[in-house]
């Protein structure tokens, strides 16, 4: 069926045998039309595409490729409050990530004395004086959702402040960044030496550096491993080649990671690669304070000079380029909000170096809220950067962040270190004694979480005449309290057999374990004990 418009049809000619274009598709006043769909036509890339479904919109252009080549980003060296405050920060966590495995915490000589260890073997996870078993783990739980919370608390306060300076991503590219500039020098000489041909100086300095960059990766790899073993031995055994297969593979695949992301990736990790700078607009308001360039006050550019000449036409910023020279993502903040921009206000330090140097006012760009910047625009008073922390929103996150903090430290200090789970026998549930008895069986799990070897008791509950003894023993020493050492930081099992008289009935009853030391701390487990006459 023909569905082209008739008034249109003098302007198509036929399509002839064996021509490779629809010559049903012409081209007006730069606009492409056709009677088929926008896949099927053929025109200029520059051409408007006017789709025959009437539901779709019109594309202004026929796409010419799928990705945008990455534009290499030199960023200027600068100092300022806030780029010290970033070397601060990203020392700290250095200093935190390549340190902590080789802290010692004595917890006696049953126990791992690396401070933080995460024990896959044993199923431990150790930080300083806190022990997490595998049924703890909603401790971890509580950690985690503590850090999603913090991360919503800090980025509706101060937006991408976490991806400014705290992130692994930011603090691994400052580091190579501060590598480029140690070996190639500052912007100006890395632009020139990326433009320079292929030549001994140039293969000499690439070559240094990548070195530089693999040694970085590689430690970055080697001590992450660190802290699932302990670290010293861990090391001796990596460098003997006596270490698990697992740590050599784990070393290869972070040294390649952090070589390729952090030295040659980078801010595309932070526009293309993270999901945070899309999911952060829902934390986000008019109230957040953000990284803000004051347009009402810097437009409409000019020079010094111009500016000097005729000073009622023209703002502060003199488009000097430098909040975008310092930049490590390349943006220029003067286009507003964008998902380039990590927050990290090096382009705060570099504009108010330049408007102290020409005798203008700081704060061009600044940390602001966009009802603030509203306000100073209308020229009323705005509130001090700090006062606009304390706001419903950032509270609400605060006290919910604090109150799982508080839950689980006081979880970790009314916690018991006596543990005890029951498994019966389930094939058979009883056993019929030659003296008519009826006697049951159990798997006891008795759970030592103090670093120290414990004596415990094992005591009936609730289950009349009943009596029991342990597979290390017979029925002669059956009683209904039996004690067993449990090794330090261990789960001891223990086979406890339970034997009723004659004639009893199917009852529910319990143990119950008791520490034989000070703190006398007890667990209770429920049980059942089955007979002929009652059991399922």
């Amino acid at each position: 069926m023909n569905n082209r418009d008739p008034g249109r049809a003098s302007s198509a000619p036929p399509r002839r045998e064996g021509e490779s274009h629809d010559r049903s598709v012409v081209v007006e006043d730069g606009r492409a039309k056709s009677n088929v769909p926008v896949s099927g036509a053929v025109a200029e890339p520059e051409a408007t595409t006017l789709r025959h479904e009437p539901h779709e919109p019109p594309r202004q252009h026929l796409p010419t490729k799928l990705f945008e080549k990455r534009t290499k980003v030199h960023n200027k060296r600068i100092d300022g409050p806030f780029r010290r405050f970033k070397w601060f920060v990203m020392l700290v966590t250095l200093a935190i990530y390549y340190g902590t495995p080789w802290i010692r915490w004595d917890r006696g000589p049953y126990a791992p004395d690396q401070a933080v260890l995460v024990d896959l073997a044993n199923r431990r996870f150790y930080m300083f004086g806190i022990e997490i078993w595998p049924h703890e783990f909603y401790y971890v739980a509580g950690l985690l959702i503590m850090a999603a919370i913090g991360l919503f608390l800090v980025t509706s306060a101060v937006g991408r402040a976490w991806c400014g300076y705290a992130c692994p991503q930011t603090v691994w590219t400052d580091l190579f960044q501060h590598v480029d500039r140690f070996v190639d020098g500052d912007r100006n000489a890395r632009v020139k030496l990326d433009a320079a041909p292929l030549g001994p100086k140039k293969i000499a300095k690439r070559t240094f550096k990548y070195a530089i960059y693999l040694v970085i990766a590689f430690w970055t790899g080697g001590a992450w491993i660190m802290y699932f073993a302990d670290a010293p031995t861990l090391v001796r055994d990596f460098w003997a080649g006596e270490a698990a297969p697992a740590a050599y593979i784990t070393v290869a695949i972070l040294t390649l990671t952090t070589f390729t992301l952090g030295g040659f990736m980078r801010e595309q990790v932070c526009i293309y690669m993270c999901p945070w700078p899309r999911i952060q607009t829902a934390m986000m308001d008019e109230k957040s304070l953000l990284v803000t360039y004051k347009d009402w006050r810097g437009e409409p550019r000019g020079s010094v000079k111009k500016a000097k000449k005729e000073p009622e036409k023209f703002g502060d910023c003199i488009d000097c380029l430098q909040c975008v020279a310092v930049c490590p993502t390349g943006i220029d903040i003067r286009e507003g909000p964008q998902v380039g921009c990590i927050t990290c206000a090096l382009c705060i330090d570099a504009c108010d170096k330049v408007m102290a140097d020409i005798g203008r006012p700081r704060g061009l760009i600044d940390y602001a809220t966009l009802e603030d910047c509203e306000k100073e625009a209308n020229g009323e008073a705005t509130r001090p950067p700090w006062k606009a922390l304390l706001r419903p929103r950032t509270i609400a996150y605060f006290l919910i962040w604090g109150s799982i903090g508080l839950a689980m430290l006081f979880a970790l200090g009314v916690r018991s270190h006596v543990g005890l789970s029951v498994s019966p026998d389930r094939n058979p549930p009883y056993i019929l004694m030659s003296d008519g008895s009826v006697r049951n069986s159990y798997t006891l799990k008795l759970r030592n979480m103090e670093s120290r070897p414990r004596e415990m008791e094992i005591t009936l509950q609730g289950l009349p005449g009943g009596v029991m003894w342990t597979g290390t023993g017979g029925r002669d020493a059956a009683a209904r309290t039996l004690t067993k050492t449990v090794p330090a930081d261990q789960v001891l099992a223990v086979r406890a057999f339970v034997v009723r008289p004659e004639g009893a009935d199917t009852q529910e009853f319990s143990f119950r374990v008791t520490s034989r030391d000070e703190q006398r701390e007890t667990a209770v487990a429920e049980a059942r004990f089955d007979t002929p006459g009652g059991s399922e």
